[in-house]
This record gives C-alpha cells, structure tokens and sequence, in this order.
C-alpha cells in the first residue's frame, strides 16, 4: 500500500473541526467516482451502504468497516464525475471533489466537517488516513482489509503533533 499524505485540520468554533485530505491517487476519475458513489465501489473501502440513492438529496444510510453504528442522512451534493457530498448523523459533512490529473491520475479534495462535543481528532483523521489506503488498495487489492493495529499507528502519529503544541 503506498502512502497517504497527513491530513489536517482547523477548528470552525467551538466542536467543529474541519479535517482535510488532498490524496493523489494513480487511478482515473471514472474509476474514483465508481468507488465513491455505489453501494458495491463504498463497500470495499468506506462501508457497507445500506441505502443509498444516488442523486441530489437522496437518502444514504452508511456502515462503517470498524463495525461501528451505521450513520444515516441526504446526498448533500451530486456532480457527476466530480462532486459528491454526503452529510451524515454523527459523520457531519462528508465531501469528496474529484481532479483529474492527466488521463491515469486523480486528486481528491476530501473535507469533513464534523460537529458536536467530544471529537477524538487524531481518531477521526487516523480513521480517515486509513479509509484513503484502502480506497488506493481497494482499486487494485480486494483483500485490503480494516485492521484496528493500523488505525492505532496512525492515530498516534496524528496525536503526536497535537501534544507537542500543548
């Protein structure tokens, strides 16, 4: 699995970080987006998609790999080929905008915004970090699993930084 870049975040107020990746994945947009916007492409990286209805304001139901709860909420954006947004109980905003870079290359601009008390930062950008390995591998790998040793490893790296600042 090659490696993704940190990602960061930056407080919006009080309990509402918003966390950013920009990883550039050796994949097409087609590709990306397929992995991105079905039930099928969600599943080998993201979560089991319960429900989901593919167009502006449809309704999508999300289970994450960790076995976590499912979250539920709309389709907040729906570019096709480019934008898709899903905002999420619990999960907050969740957008993933797609660059092309050449014809075998993409960027993906990633924001999540989340709110409420409580967010384990370093968690949340660890659990992300890992979800974008598996997106990269997935393409390639359809053994690429979730292991909670990875996610411990990255949340330390990402909760490194933040002591250091205290």
């Amino acid at each position: 699995m090659s490696p993704v870049s940190h990602g960061t975040s930056e407080s919006r107020g009080e309990d509402r970080p918003l966390l950013r990746f920009e990883p550039h994945l050796p994949y097409s947009y087609e590709d990306l987006w397929s992995a991105l916007t079905t039930a099928q492409g969600l599943r080998r990286w993201l979560g089991e998609a319960e429900v989901l209805e593919r167009h502006l304001d449809g309704a999508v139901t999300l289970r994450p790999l960790d076995g976590g709860p499912a979250a539920s909420g709309r389709v907040t954006a729906w570019d096709v080929e480019r934008v898709v947004e899903y905002t999420l109980g619990g999960l907050g905003r969740v957008r993933f905008h797609l660059e092309p870079v050449g014809t075998d290359s993409t960027v993906i601009r990633f924001l999540n915004e989340r709110e409420g008390p409580g967010t384990d930062t370093p968690g949340v950008l660890a659990d992300w970090h890992q979800h974008f390995e598996l997106l990269e591998a997935a393409l390639t790998d359809p053994a690429a699993a979730w292991t909670e040793a990875r996610r411990a490893e990255l949340r330390e790296s990402y909760a490194r930084p933040l002591t250091r600042r205290a």
